[in-house]
């Protein structure tokens, strides 16, 4: 499709900026050096070393994975999944860090709502079974929530 090359090279980015991290983990952003070439492209900025434990790279990896199924979008899935299993996994759950560029980082002792509706939805969509979500039946909000899509001829009470 048309959208592809486009929506494959923006997933790359965010596998990127998981990657390149010292500790595997992404930064809340990425300063990118036009006039540079890979791996000297993208910095870490010093205002924005934490990671919070957002969805944005996951999701974009399942959407790509489930349209493609290309597995090279499950291995990245799985590195980025190794790295907070090693980083963010606390005593009671998951918890942000304070700078990425630290390794091992240190934990903030945080955990937004959107790790458990969002981001761990999204890990487990991607190694779940072909089939667990058809995306013809269902739209995931926002939040991840999934939405059965009403159809036209239905009747509706």
């Amino acid at each position: 499709p048309r959208w592809e090359p486009t929506a494959a090279g923006l997933t790359d980015t965010c596998y990127q900026f998981y990657k390149r991290s010292p500790c595997g983990l992404s930064p809340e952003h990425y300063v990118f050096h036009m006039d540079k070439q890979p791996p000297e492209d993208m910095s870490i900025p010093g205002g924005a070393p934490q990671n919070i434990l957002r969805p944005e790279a996951a999701e974009a990896i399942f959407y790509m994975h489930y349209y493609t199924g290309d597995e090279k979008y499950r291995r990245m899935a799985t590195e980025m999944w190794s790295a907070f299993q090693k980083n963010s996994k606390s005593q009671y759950g998951f918890s942000a860090v304070v700078d990425v560029r630290q390794n091992p980082p240190t934990q903030s002792d945080k955990q937004e709502s959107f790790w458990l509706a969002e981001t761990l939805k999204y890990f487990y969509l991607i190694f779940a079974p072909e089939g667990t979500l058809n995306l013809e039946d269902w739209v995931l909000n926002t939040e991840a929530h999934p939405f059965k899509i009403w159809s036209s001829t239905a009747a509706y009470v």
